[in-house]
Protein backbone atom coordinates (compact mmCIF):
# COMPACT_ATOMS: atom_id res chain seq x y z
CA UNK A 1 0.00 0.00 0.00
CA UNK A 2 2.53 2.71 0.89
CA UNK A 3 5.38 2.24 -1.80
CA UNK A 4 8.38 5.00 -1.62
CA UNK A 5 8.76 7.41 -4.60
CA UNK A 6 10.94 10.08 -5.15
CA UNK A 7 10.84 10.85 -8.33
CA UNK A 8 10.42 14.58 -9.77
CA UNK A 9 7.13 13.94 -11.68
CA UNK A 10 5.55 12.10 -8.77
CA UNK A 11 6.56 15.10 -6.79
CA UNK A 12 5.12 17.16 -8.76
CA UNK A 13 1.65 15.62 -9.50
CA UNK A 14 1.40 15.23 -5.16
CA UNK A 15 1.50 19.17 -5.48
CA UNK A 16 -0.77 20.08 -8.29
CA UNK A 17 -3.41 17.33 -6.22
CA UNK A 18 -3.10 19.69 -3.10
CA UNK A 19 -2.84 22.60 -4.79
CA UNK A 20 -5.96 21.53 -6.97
CA UNK A 21 -7.82 20.49 -3.75
CA UNK A 22 -6.55 21.74 -0.63
CA UNK A 23 -9.62 23.66 -0.13
CA UNK A 24 -12.29 20.81 -1.19
CA UNK A 25 -13.89 18.21 0.99
CA UNK A 26 -12.64 14.88 0.83
CA UNK A 27 -14.64 12.59 -1.31
CA UNK A 28 -14.20 9.83 1.03
CA UNK A 29 -15.46 9.86 4.22
CA UNK A 30 -12.29 8.97 6.53
CA UNK A 31 -14.15 9.68 10.04
CA UNK A 32 -15.93 7.07 9.88
CA UNK A 33 -12.91 4.90 10.29
CA UNK A 34 -13.21 5.95 14.13
CA UNK A 35 -15.88 3.45 15.26
CA UNK A 36 -13.88 1.79 17.45
CA UNK A 37 -14.50 2.22 21.62
CA UNK A 38 -11.49 1.24 22.10
CA UNK A 39 -10.22 4.72 21.08
CA UNK A 40 -9.11 7.82 23.43
CA UNK A 41 -10.83 10.56 22.62
CA UNK A 42 -8.64 13.63 24.17
CA UNK A 43 -10.31 16.41 25.72
CA UNK A 44 -8.02 19.11 23.44
CA UNK A 45 -8.16 22.64 21.48
CA UNK A 46 -6.45 23.71 19.31
CA UNK A 47 -4.87 27.07 18.83
CA UNK A 48 -5.54 29.10 15.75
CA UNK A 49 -5.50 32.01 14.59
CA UNK A 50 -9.70 32.03 15.37
CA UNK A 51 -8.71 31.18 18.92
CA UNK A 52 -8.88 27.88 20.55
CA UNK A 53 -10.98 25.36 19.07
CA UNK A 54 -12.42 21.80 19.45
CA UNK A 55 -10.31 18.84 18.24
CA UNK A 56 -11.92 15.67 17.83
CA UNK A 57 -10.25 12.37 16.64
CA UNK A 58 -12.02 12.34 14.14
CA UNK A 59 -10.70 15.77 12.66
CA UNK A 60 -7.07 14.07 12.93
CA UNK A 61 -8.35 10.74 11.07
CA UNK A 62 -9.36 13.37 7.98
CA UNK A 63 -6.47 14.44 7.79
CA UNK A 64 -4.28 11.64 7.87
CA UNK A 65 -6.96 10.07 5.31
CA UNK A 66 -6.46 13.47 3.03
CA UNK A 67 -3.17 13.17 3.10
CA UNK A 68 -3.39 9.28 2.24
CA UNK A 69 -5.70 9.75 -0.87
CA UNK A 70 -3.70 12.72 -2.00
CA UNK A 71 -0.62 10.30 -2.18
CA UNK A 72 -2.21 7.84 -4.08
CA UNK A 73 -4.10 9.95 -6.36
CA UNK A 74 -0.98 11.57 -7.39
CA UNK A 75 0.31 8.07 -8.35
CA UNK A 76 -3.11 7.13 -10.24
CA UNK A 77 -4.05 4.59 -7.70
CA UNK A 78 -7.83 4.57 -7.71
CA UNK A 79 -7.79 1.84 -4.62
CA UNK A 80 -8.04 4.38 -1.86
CA UNK A 81 -10.88 3.63 0.47
CA UNK A 82 -10.03 -0.42 0.98
CA UNK A 83 -10.38 -1.75 4.23
CA UNK A 84 -6.50 -1.62 4.64
CA UNK A 85 -5.98 1.69 4.19
CA UNK A 86 -8.85 2.41 6.51
CA UNK A 87 -7.63 0.02 9.45
CA UNK A 88 -3.98 2.57 8.48
CA UNK A 89 -5.97 5.93 9.29
CA UNK A 90 -7.48 4.07 12.49
CA UNK A 91 -4.12 2.85 13.53
CA UNK A 92 -2.55 6.53 13.15
CA UNK A 93 -5.27 8.36 14.38
CA UNK A 94 -5.84 6.16 17.93
CA UNK A 95 -1.79 6.04 17.97
CA UNK A 96 -1.73 10.06 17.89
CA UNK A 97 -4.63 10.19 20.01
CA UNK A 98 -2.44 8.37 22.81
CA UNK A 99 -0.01 11.01 22.35
CA UNK A 100 -1.53 14.24 22.43
CA UNK A 101 -2.89 13.10 26.23
CA UNK A 102 1.29 13.63 26.89
CA UNK A 103 1.60 16.67 24.81
CA UNK A 104 2.85 20.38 26.40
CA UNK A 105 -0.23 22.61 26.28
CA UNK A 106 -0.28 25.89 25.12
CA UNK A 107 0.05 28.68 27.79
CA UNK A 108 -2.88 30.20 29.15
CA UNK A 109 -5.56 27.75 27.71
CA UNK A 110 -6.39 24.32 29.84
CA UNK A 111 -5.97 21.62 27.86
CA UNK A 112 -5.06 22.81 24.41
CA UNK A 113 -1.72 23.00 21.84
CA UNK A 114 -0.73 24.41 18.80
CA UNK A 115 -2.12 24.26 15.51
CA UNK A 116 1.64 23.38 14.81
CA UNK A 117 2.23 20.94 17.58
CA UNK A 118 -0.73 18.79 16.23
CA UNK A 119 0.89 19.04 12.91
CA UNK A 120 4.15 17.90 14.02
CA UNK A 121 2.77 15.24 16.14
CA UNK A 122 0.69 13.40 12.88
CA UNK A 123 3.89 13.57 11.19
CA UNK A 124 6.27 11.68 13.82
CA UNK A 125 3.76 9.16 14.28
CA UNK A 126 3.46 8.27 10.62
CA UNK A 127 7.10 8.54 10.59
CA UNK A 128 7.59 6.17 13.35
CA UNK A 129 5.35 3.91 11.63
CA UNK A 130 7.48 3.59 8.42
CA UNK A 131 4.87 5.84 6.54
CA UNK A 132 7.45 8.42 5.93
CA UNK A 133 6.00 9.11 1.98
CA UNK A 134 2.13 10.15 3.94
CA UNK A 135 3.95 12.22 6.36
CA UNK A 136 5.24 14.03 2.91
CA UNK A 137 1.83 14.45 1.22
CA UNK A 138 0.98 15.72 4.81
CA UNK A 139 4.01 18.39 4.73
CA UNK A 140 2.94 19.22 1.34
CA UNK A 141 -0.70 20.16 2.28
CA UNK A 142 0.51 22.17 5.09
CA UNK A 143 2.57 24.10 2.93
CA UNK A 144 -0.62 25.52 1.27
CA UNK A 145 -1.97 25.98 4.81
CA UNK A 146 0.44 28.23 6.65
CA UNK A 147 -1.22 31.54 8.06
CA UNK A 148 0.06 34.91 7.17
CA UNK A 149 2.13 36.12 9.96
CA UNK A 150 4.51 38.72 11.48
CA UNK A 151 7.80 38.27 9.38
CA UNK A 152 10.53 37.63 11.67
CA UNK A 153 13.11 39.18 8.96
CA UNK A 154 12.37 42.25 7.47
CA UNK A 155 13.80 40.51 3.94
CA UNK A 156 11.33 40.06 1.27
CA UNK A 157 11.85 37.09 -0.89
CA UNK A 158 11.43 37.35 -4.74
CA UNK A 159 10.36 34.18 -6.46
CA UNK A 160 10.59 32.78 -9.52
CA UNK A 161 7.45 34.66 -10.70
CA UNK A 162 8.76 37.88 -9.53
CA UNK A 163 6.12 37.94 -6.90
CA UNK A 164 7.97 39.52 -3.63
CA UNK A 165 6.61 37.96 -0.34
CA UNK A 166 7.06 38.56 3.00
CA UNK A 167 9.48 36.33 4.72
CA UNK A 168 8.15 32.67 6.39
CA UNK A 169 10.66 30.55 8.14
CA UNK A 170 7.78 27.91 7.74
CA UNK A 171 8.05 27.58 4.31
CA UNK A 172 11.52 27.26 4.55
CA UNK A 173 10.81 24.33 6.98
CA UNK A 174 8.45 22.57 4.62
CA UNK A 175 10.35 22.70 1.77
CA UNK A 176 13.49 21.15 4.49
CA UNK A 177 10.94 18.44 5.50
CA UNK A 178 10.21 16.96 2.60
CA UNK A 179 14.02 16.41 1.51
CA UNK A 180 14.21 14.52 4.85
CA UNK A 181 10.84 12.59 4.58
CA UNK A 182 12.23 11.89 0.84
CA UNK A 183 15.21 9.77 1.88
CA UNK A 184 12.51 8.08 4.90
CA UNK A 185 14.33 10.50 8.04
CA UNK A 186 13.00 11.56 10.65
CA UNK A 187 12.68 15.03 9.61
CA UNK A 188 12.90 16.87 12.95
CA UNK A 189 16.23 18.46 12.21
CA UNK A 190 14.54 20.91 9.55
CA UNK A 191 13.52 23.33 12.42
CA UNK A 192 17.35 23.41 13.43
CA UNK A 193 18.35 24.27 9.90
CA UNK A 194 15.08 26.58 8.77
CA UNK A 195 16.31 28.27 12.13
CA UNK A 196 19.80 28.51 11.14
CA UNK A 197 18.55 29.57 7.03
CA UNK A 198 16.45 32.70 9.15
CA UNK A 199 19.71 33.60 10.62
CA UNK A 200 21.70 34.25 8.30
CA UNK A 201 19.01 35.79 5.92
CA UNK A 202 18.41 38.66 9.19
CA UNK A 203 21.96 39.03 9.87
CA UNK A 204 22.67 39.49 6.10
CA UNK A 205 20.26 42.68 6.47
CA UNK A 206 19.15 42.26 2.76
CA UNK A 207 16.08 44.16 1.69
CA UNK A 208 15.01 41.33 -0.76
CA UNK A 209 16.22 37.98 -1.56
CA UNK A 210 16.03 35.79 -4.61
CA UNK A 211 14.25 32.15 -3.69
CA UNK A 212 17.54 30.70 -5.44
CA UNK A 213 19.74 32.36 -2.71
CA UNK A 214 17.20 31.04 -0.04
CA UNK A 215 17.81 27.49 -1.56
CA UNK A 216 21.50 27.49 -1.67
CA UNK A 217 21.73 28.88 2.15
CA UNK A 218 19.71 25.59 3.17
CA UNK A 219 22.33 23.74 0.85
CA UNK A 220 24.60 24.93 2.79
CA UNK A 221 22.91 24.63 6.63
CA UNK A 222 22.41 21.03 5.44
CA UNK A 223 25.76 20.46 4.88
CA UNK A 224 27.23 22.47 8.05
CA UNK A 225 24.46 20.44 10.41
CA UNK A 226 26.41 16.91 8.94
CA UNK A 227 22.99 16.21 7.10
CA UNK A 228 25.35 14.99 3.81
CA UNK A 229 22.21 13.02 1.94
CA UNK A 230 19.63 15.24 2.98
CA UNK A 231 21.60 17.83 0.90
CA UNK A 232 22.58 15.54 -1.89
CA UNK A 233 18.90 14.73 -2.20
CA UNK A 234 17.80 18.60 -2.18
CA UNK A 235 20.70 19.94 -4.63
CA UNK A 236 19.76 16.78 -7.17
CA UNK A 237 15.04 18.21 -6.73
CA UNK A 238 16.81 21.68 -7.55
CA UNK A 239 18.51 20.77 -10.27
CA UNK A 240 16.13 18.10 -11.70
CA UNK A 241 13.69 21.14 -11.48
CA UNK A 242 15.86 23.61 -13.34
CA UNK A 243 16.35 21.25 -16.42
CA UNK A 244 12.50 21.11 -16.64
CA UNK A 245 11.64 24.65 -16.20
CA UNK A 246 14.19 25.51 -19.13
CA UNK A 247 12.58 22.86 -20.75
CA UNK A 248 9.32 24.62 -20.75
CA UNK A 249 10.45 27.97 -21.18
CA UNK A 250 12.14 26.76 -24.22
CA UNK A 251 9.27 25.98 -25.91
CA UNK A 252 7.32 29.00 -24.93
CA UNK A 253 10.33 31.09 -25.98
CA UNK A 254 10.10 28.94 -29.65
CA UNK A 255 6.37 29.91 -29.82
CA UNK A 256 6.96 33.74 -29.16
CA UNK A 257 9.85 33.54 -31.57
CA UNK A 258 7.51 32.88 -34.45
CA UNK A 259 5.72 36.32 -33.99
CA UNK A 260 7.71 38.03 -37.08
CA UNK A 261 6.15 41.38 -35.87
CA UNK A 262 8.38 40.99 -32.31
CA UNK A 263 11.27 41.40 -34.43
CA UNK A 264 13.64 44.10 -35.00
CA UNK A 265 17.17 44.17 -37.19
CA UNK A 266 19.48 45.88 -34.24
CA UNK A 267 23.04 46.73 -35.84
CA UNK A 268 26.23 46.23 -33.12
CA UNK A 269 28.53 49.01 -33.95
CA UNK A 270 30.74 47.30 -36.16
CA UNK A 271 28.55 46.84 -38.72
CA UNK A 272 27.04 43.89 -38.25
CA UNK A 273 23.55 43.34 -37.56
CA UNK A 274 21.31 40.80 -35.76
CA UNK A 275 17.09 40.24 -35.05
CA UNK A 276 16.38 41.31 -32.03
CA UNK A 277 12.90 39.28 -30.49
CA UNK A 278 12.46 41.24 -27.64
CA UNK A 279 13.35 38.42 -25.36
CA UNK A 280 15.71 40.51 -22.78
CA UNK A 281 12.71 43.13 -22.79
CA UNK A 282 10.55 40.79 -21.44
CA UNK A 283 12.92 39.56 -19.00
CA UNK A 284 13.53 43.28 -17.82
CA UNK A 285 9.53 44.13 -17.54
CA UNK A 286 9.80 41.01 -15.28
CA UNK A 287 12.32 42.19 -12.56
CA UNK A 288 11.01 45.95 -13.17
CA UNK A 289 7.64 44.98 -11.54
CA UNK A 290 8.92 43.07 -9.12
CA UNK A 291 6.53 43.90 -5.58
CA UNK A 292 4.88 46.54 -8.15
CA UNK A 293 1.31 47.48 -8.50
CA UNK A 294 0.95 48.87 -11.57
CA UNK A 295 -1.92 50.18 -13.34
CA UNK A 296 -0.52 48.10 -16.61
CA UNK A 297 -0.12 44.46 -17.51
CA UNK A 298 2.86 42.84 -18.99
CA UNK A 299 1.88 42.81 -22.55
CA UNK A 300 1.14 46.87 -22.84
CA UNK A 301 4.06 47.80 -20.74
CA UNK A 302 5.99 45.98 -23.46
CA UNK A 303 4.58 47.54 -26.62
CA UNK A 304 4.95 51.13 -24.50
CA UNK A 305 8.61 50.10 -24.23
CA UNK A 306 8.61 48.82 -28.06
CA UNK A 307 7.09 52.59 -29.14
CA UNK A 308 9.91 53.92 -31.72
CA UNK A 309 11.79 50.90 -32.41
CA UNK A 310 12.54 50.79 -36.16
CA UNK A 311 14.67 48.21 -38.32
CA UNK A 312 18.61 48.54 -38.28
CA UNK A 313 18.03 50.49 -35.20
CA UNK A 314 21.79 50.53 -33.35
CA UNK A 315 22.53 48.60 -29.64
CA UNK A 316 23.18 51.91 -27.63
CA UNK A 317 19.80 53.67 -29.57
CA UNK A 318 17.81 50.32 -28.60
CA UNK A 319 18.90 50.63 -24.99
CA UNK A 320 18.26 54.19 -24.86
CA UNK A 321 14.59 54.22 -26.70
CA UNK A 322 13.74 51.45 -23.89
CA UNK A 323 14.72 53.21 -21.04
CA UNK A 324 13.40 56.82 -22.15
CA UNK A 325 10.15 55.04 -23.14
CA UNK A 326 10.24 53.35 -19.82
CA UNK A 327 10.70 56.89 -18.53
CA UNK A 328 7.71 58.50 -19.54
CA UNK A 329 5.22 56.33 -18.15
CA UNK A 330 5.72 57.44 -15.19
CA UNK A 331 3.76 60.34 -15.44
CA UNK A 332 0.88 57.27 -15.81
CA UNK A 333 1.69 55.69 -12.33
CA UNK A 334 4.23 57.14 -9.62
CA UNK A 335 5.30 53.62 -9.31
CA UNK A 336 6.87 53.68 -12.94
CA UNK A 337 9.51 55.60 -11.13
CA UNK A 338 10.80 52.61 -9.25
CA UNK A 339 9.99 50.44 -12.56
CA UNK A 340 12.12 52.76 -15.10
CA UNK A 341 15.42 52.83 -12.23
CA UNK A 342 15.33 48.74 -12.81
CA UNK A 343 15.00 49.27 -16.14
CA UNK A 344 18.10 51.40 -16.65
CA UNK A 345 20.00 49.15 -13.51
CA UNK A 346 19.90 46.10 -15.76
CA UNK A 347 21.77 47.68 -18.17
CA UNK A 348 23.87 48.98 -16.23
CA UNK A 349 24.48 45.75 -14.79
CA UNK A 350 25.83 44.78 -18.05
CA UNK A 351 28.03 47.34 -18.93
CA UNK A 352 30.12 46.80 -15.09
CA UNK A 353 29.93 43.19 -13.93
CA UNK A 354 29.25 40.98 -17.41
CA UNK A 355 25.67 40.01 -16.50
CA UNK A 356 23.02 38.64 -18.62
CA UNK A 357 19.61 39.06 -17.91
CA UNK A 358 18.32 36.29 -20.48
CA UNK A 359 21.45 34.15 -19.60
CA UNK A 360 21.66 34.32 -16.18
CA UNK A 361 18.81 35.60 -14.81
CA UNK A 362 18.30 37.85 -11.66
CA UNK A 363 19.22 34.23 -9.49
CA UNK A 364 22.48 34.90 -10.21
CA UNK A 365 22.88 39.11 -9.82
CA UNK A 366 24.51 38.66 -6.40
CA UNK A 367 26.84 36.10 -7.49
CA UNK A 368 27.74 37.86 -10.38
CA UNK A 369 28.43 40.85 -7.91
CA UNK A 370 30.18 39.16 -5.40
CA UNK A 371 32.89 37.53 -8.05
CA UNK A 372 33.63 40.72 -9.62
CA UNK A 373 34.28 43.32 -6.51
CA UNK A 374 37.99 41.82 -6.13
CA UNK A 375 38.29 42.43 -10.54
CA UNK A 376 37.03 45.96 -9.56
CA UNK A 377 39.72 46.49 -6.80
CA UNK A 378 42.56 45.42 -8.74
CA UNK A 379 42.02 46.97 -11.91
CA UNK A 380 40.82 50.42 -10.43
CA UNK A 381 44.19 50.34 -8.44
CA UNK A 382 46.23 49.48 -11.95
CA UNK A 383 44.40 52.97 -13.57
CA UNK A 384 45.06 54.40 -10.88
CA UNK A 385 41.12 55.34 -10.25
CA UNK A 386 41.30 54.02 -6.74
CA UNK A 387 43.78 54.14 -3.64
CA UNK A 388 45.74 50.42 -3.45
CA UNK A 389 44.91 50.89 0.46
CA UNK A 390 41.64 49.62 -0.12
CA UNK A 391 43.40 46.19 -0.46
CA UNK A 392 44.45 46.19 3.01
CA UNK A 393 40.69 44.81 3.91
CA UNK A 394 39.05 41.30 3.82
CA UNK A 395 37.34 41.64 0.26
CA UNK A 396 35.58 38.17 -0.26
CA UNK A 397 34.12 39.34 3.14
CA UNK A 398 32.76 42.95 1.88
CA UNK A 399 32.27 41.21 -0.76
CA UNK A 400 29.69 38.74 0.00
CA UNK A 401 28.03 41.78 1.75
CA UNK A 402 27.08 42.91 -1.67
CA UNK A 403 23.17 43.27 -1.97
CA UNK A 404 22.11 44.22 -5.35
CA UNK A 405 18.32 43.64 -4.25
CA UNK A 406 18.69 47.31 -2.56
CA UNK A 407 19.01 48.42 -5.91
CA UNK A 408 15.28 47.74 -6.58
CA UNK A 409 14.24 50.64 -4.04
CA UNK A 410 15.61 53.19 -6.48
CA UNK A 411 13.51 55.22 -8.36
CA UNK A 412 14.57 56.74 -11.88
CA UNK A 413 16.26 60.20 -11.08
CA UNK A 414 18.04 58.22 -8.32
CA UNK A 415 19.95 55.47 -10.81
CA UNK A 416 20.39 57.96 -13.54
CA UNK A 417 22.13 60.81 -11.12
CA UNK A 418 24.48 58.06 -9.99
CA UNK A 419 24.89 56.84 -13.29
CA UNK A 420 25.77 60.26 -14.62
CA UNK A 421 27.88 61.64 -11.84
CA UNK A 422 29.11 59.66 -9.45
CA UNK A 423 30.33 55.40 -10.67
CA UNK A 424 33.40 55.45 -11.78
CA UNK A 425 34.09 55.58 -15.44
CA UNK A 426 37.17 53.78 -16.89
CA UNK A 427 38.79 55.95 -19.82
CA UNK A 428 41.60 53.66 -20.13
CA UNK A 429 39.70 51.95 -23.09
CA UNK A 430 39.15 52.65 -26.44
CA UNK A 431 35.39 53.08 -25.23
CA UNK A 432 34.40 54.57 -22.30
CA UNK A 433 32.31 52.56 -19.56
CA UNK A 434 31.56 52.59 -15.95
CA UNK A 435 33.55 50.18 -13.37
CA UNK A 436 31.14 50.28 -11.14
CA UNK A 437 27.23 49.21 -9.78
CA UNK A 438 25.71 51.12 -7.18
CA UNK A 439 26.12 48.81 -5.03
CA UNK A 440 29.66 48.63 -5.82
CA UNK A 441 30.14 52.52 -5.27
CA UNK A 442 28.36 52.61 -1.56
CA UNK A 443 30.97 49.99 -0.79
CA UNK A 444 33.98 51.80 -2.57
CA UNK A 445 32.71 55.30 -0.46
CA UNK A 446 32.55 53.20 3.20
CA UNK A 447 35.74 51.84 2.20
CA UNK A 448 37.77 54.79 1.73
CA UNK A 449 36.22 55.93 4.90
CA UNK A 450 37.30 53.37 7.24
CA UNK A 451 40.62 53.06 5.50
CA UNK A 452 42.48 54.44 8.66
CA UNK A 453 40.78 52.33 11.35
CA UNK A 454 43.09 49.93 13.32
CA UNK A 455 40.38 47.68 14.31
CA UNK A 456 36.93 45.74 13.10
CA UNK A 457 37.47 47.89 9.56
CA UNK A 458 35.39 45.21 7.88
CA UNK A 459 32.16 46.03 10.77
CA UNK A 460 32.58 49.23 10.09
CA UNK A 461 32.44 49.50 6.66
CA UNK A 462 29.47 46.53 6.41
CA UNK A 463 27.70 48.91 8.98
CA UNK A 464 28.34 52.43 7.04
CA UNK A 465 27.37 50.15 3.79
CA UNK A 466 23.84 49.36 5.04
CA UNK A 467 23.27 52.65 5.79
CA UNK A 468 24.01 54.05 2.61
CA UNK A 469 21.91 50.78 0.92
CA UNK A 470 18.88 51.48 2.72
CA UNK A 471 18.94 54.89 2.08
CA UNK A 472 18.54 56.25 5.59
CA UNK A 473 22.24 57.89 5.45
CA UNK A 474 24.18 59.50 2.45
CA UNK A 475 27.87 61.50 2.67
CA UNK A 476 27.94 64.46 0.73
CA UNK A 477 28.78 65.08 -2.72
CA UNK A 478 33.23 65.29 -2.34
CA UNK A 479 32.66 61.86 -0.30
CA UNK A 480 30.90 60.43 -2.78
CA UNK A 481 33.38 61.35 -5.24
CA UNK A 482 36.68 61.10 -3.87
CA UNK A 483 36.51 58.19 -0.96
CA UNK A 484 38.61 55.58 -1.18
CA UNK A 485 40.39 56.87 -4.10
CA UNK A 486 43.61 58.01 -4.60
CA UNK A 487 42.92 61.78 -3.64
CA UNK A 488 40.42 61.00 -0.80
CA UNK A 489 39.31 64.33 0.18
CA UNK A 490 35.92 64.84 2.16
CA UNK A 491 35.65 67.89 3.19
CA UNK A 492 31.65 69.03 1.48
CA UNK A 493 32.28 72.84 2.11
CA UNK A 494 34.71 75.66 2.54
CA UNK A 495 34.86 79.26 4.00
CA UNK A 496 36.92 81.81 2.96
CA UNK A 497 37.47 85.57 3.70
CA UNK A 498 39.03 87.97 1.21
CA UNK A 499 40.75 90.93 2.46
CA UNK A 500 41.15 94.36 0.67
CA UNK A 501 44.09 93.87 -1.50
CA UNK A 502 44.85 92.37 -4.75
CA UNK A 503 47.10 89.94 -3.61
CA UNK A 504 44.34 88.59 -1.20
CA UNK A 505 41.94 89.31 -4.12
CA UNK A 506 43.78 86.84 -6.50
CA UNK A 507 45.45 84.67 -4.31
CA UNK A 508 42.63 83.92 -1.64
CA UNK A 509 39.72 84.60 -3.74
CA UNK A 510 40.52 83.17 -7.31
CA UNK A 511 43.50 80.78 -7.27
CA UNK A 512 43.03 79.01 -3.72
CA UNK A 513 39.62 78.80 -4.65
CA UNK A 514 39.84 76.97 -7.98
CA UNK A 515 42.18 74.47 -5.97
CA UNK A 516 39.47 73.71 -3.92
CA UNK A 517 36.87 73.63 -6.66
CA UNK A 518 39.20 71.15 -8.63
CA UNK A 519 37.87 68.38 -5.96
CA UNK A 520 34.24 69.11 -5.48
CA UNK A 521 34.18 71.56 -2.43
CA UNK A 522 31.28 73.70 -2.01
CA UNK A 523 32.51 77.74 -1.31
CA UNK A 524 31.76 80.29 0.56
CA UNK A 525 32.68 83.22 0.75
CA UNK A 526 32.98 87.02 2.62
CA UNK A 527 34.06 89.68 0.46
CA UNK A 528 32.77 92.23 2.97
CA UNK A 529 36.30 93.68 3.36
CA UNK A 530 36.55 95.00 0.05
CA UNK A 531 36.04 98.53 -0.36
CA UNK A 532 32.87 99.32 -2.77
CA UNK A 533 32.76 101.36 -5.79
CA UNK A 534 34.23 105.11 -6.38
CA UNK A 535 36.32 103.63 -2.33
CA UNK A 536 39.63 105.90 -2.79
CA UNK A 537 42.80 103.61 -3.28
CA UNK A 538 45.81 105.28 -1.73
CA UNK A 539 48.58 103.41 -3.74
CA UNK A 540 47.27 104.37 -7.52
CA UNK A 541 45.51 107.77 -5.90
CA UNK A 542 42.28 105.95 -8.06
CA UNK A 543 38.98 105.05 -6.87
CA UNK A 544 38.04 101.23 -7.02
CA UNK A 545 35.46 99.58 -8.96
CA UNK A 546 33.91 98.02 -6.24
CA UNK A 547 33.71 93.98 -5.88
CA UNK A 548 31.58 93.32 -9.24
CA UNK A 549 34.50 92.74 -11.66
CA UNK A 550 36.33 90.58 -9.26
CA UNK A 551 32.84 88.15 -8.71
CA UNK A 552 32.50 87.99 -12.09
CA UNK A 553 35.85 87.25 -12.73
CA UNK A 554 35.48 83.97 -9.63
CA UNK A 555 32.10 83.18 -11.04
CA UNK A 556 33.95 82.27 -14.70
CA UNK A 557 37.01 80.64 -13.16
CA UNK A 558 34.60 78.34 -10.87
CA UNK A 559 32.29 77.56 -13.80
CA UNK A 560 35.47 76.56 -15.78
CA UNK A 561 36.98 74.53 -13.10
CA UNK A 562 33.95 72.62 -12.87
Amino acid sequence: MLNRTSALKEDLALKKIVQDNHQEKSKFNWREVLTDDRLIQPDLKVESQDGAVDIELADIADMVGNALTNLLVSREDQNVFTKENQEFVANITREVGKHLLDLPHAPGVPNSISQRALNLEIERTLVDNNAHDVAKSLVVNRSHLIPVQQPASTCRVIRRNNQVVPWNENKVEIAIRKAFLSLEKDSSPAIEVAQAVSLRVRDSRRTFIHIEDVQDIAQEELMKAGHFKVAETYILYRAQRTMLREMEGDTATEVADTQQNSMVVVKHPDGNTFLWNGADLKERIRYAMIGLELDMGEEEIESELRRSLFDEITVADLQKTIILNAKSLIEKDADFAKFAGRVLSTYIYEEVIGWDITKHGIGLLKRFHTNYFKRYLKHGIKIKRLSPRLKEFDIDKLAETLDPAADLDFDYLGIQTLYDRYLIVDKTGDKHRRMETPQVFWMRVAMGLFVDEKKNKEEKVISLYTLYKSRRFCSSTPTLFNSGTLHSQLSSCYLYWVDDSIEGIMQRGIAENAYLSKWAGGLGGSWTSVRGTGGYINGTNGESQGIIPFLKLHNDQLVAVN
